[in-house]
């Protein structure tokens, strides 16, 4: 259950206050710990603070801090060293634990982390359905359209990523089920534990876990034979070229990418170079405006609006 595997990273005293609180997961999104400053909850889009009310908040410890990484890393965070040097853990569940606190450094990049002063925990979340409303402008005569999902930081684009795989795979009115192969290089996606997905991606989908995405992604090709490939957070040259790669190669393309808007992502020359060239053939921007996941826009291959969903709730 997703309340077991967070809880049981958790330190005691933070246990006992999300149970005091009476907290349901399912609308629990962030759990913040940074030393010396109050515990914080993100709790149905809005921040928690326990004790405040009274004027005496939690105060997080490094006691607490200890604990949480002894729980994370199983009593070994050399062997998360991989993971840390990248900001984060991902933990049973595909929860993304985010770490901060003085680097490590070695040849002018980052080996470790040392000193971790706040540490968040993202849970995350599976929302069945989500991604309904979004095919009837992802498929063209009942085939796939290469898709980018542009989103800031947590605005669910994992979350739709996550539901569009499950229903690519089983096949629903829109198009037949297809072979889907996932390179979920931070273990979101899938949540794999011991190399079995926690999360449902779909009968038809392999996942290959913890492997960067450029190199996964021709592996599954030379593999496994996909029909779409599915990845998260793309943005290196690397990446890019993977991608490119896997479209030549008759692959259908789902990826994510941070960026607030179209604008912001032209700006970016890797994608700017993609548009121009009308790699993509939709991209869907998500927004938290008026709820974490909201469709801002769906755009076609040259970045031209297809769909606002403002303007359809005005009608």
């Amino acid at each position: 259950m997703k309340e077991d595997t967070i809880l049981k990273v958790l330190p005691w005293d933070v246990r006992s206050i999300i149970q005091k609180e009476k907290l349901e997961f399912e609308y629990l999104q962030e759990i913040r710990l940074r030393e010396g400053k109050p515990l914080i909850f993100l709790y149905h889009d809005t921040e928690v603070i326990p004790g405040a009310k009274a004027r005496r908040p939690y105060l997080v410890t490094k006691d607490n801090i200890r604990e949480m990484l002894e729980y994370i890393s199983n009593y070994s965070l050399y062997a998360c060293e991989q993971e840390m040097r990248q900001g984060f853990i991902t933990i049973e569940g595909g929860h993304r634990v985010g770490l901060s606190g003085q680097a490590i450094m070695e040849n002018g990049k980052v080996k470790n982390l040392k000193y971790i002063s706040s540490v968040n925990i993202r849970v995350a979340h599976e929302m069945i359905g989500c991604a309904d409303a979004v095919f009837p402008y992802i498929v063209c005569n009942r085939m796939l359209c290469h898709t980018l999902i542009v989103s800031p930081p947590g605005c669910g684009k994992t979350t739709l990523l996550r539901d569009l795989i499950r229903q690519i795979s089983e096949g629903n009115s829109w198009l037949p089920g297809l072979a889907v192969g996932v390179v979920d290089e931070r273990s979101e996606i899938g949540g794999c534990y011991m190399g079995v997905a926690q999360n449902h991606l779909g009968i038809r989908t392999d996942i290959l876990d913890g492997c960067p995405k450029a190199e996964g992604m021709i592996m599954l090709i030379r593999s496994m034979g996909p029909q779409v490939i599915a990845v998260d957070e793309i943005g290196t040259p690397e990446d890019v070229h993977a991608i490119e790669y896997a479209m030549h190669c008759g692959c259908k393309m789902l990826a994510t990418v941070h960026a607030e808007s179209m604008e912001e992502l032209r700006k970016k020359p890797l994608f700017n170079r993609m548009i121009g060239e009308g790699r993509f053939e939709r991209y869907i921007l998500l927004g938290n405006d008026a709820h974490v996941g909201q469709i801002e826009g769906i755009f076609d291959n040259r970045g031209s609006l297809l769909y606002k969903e403002m303007m359809e709730m005005a009608k």
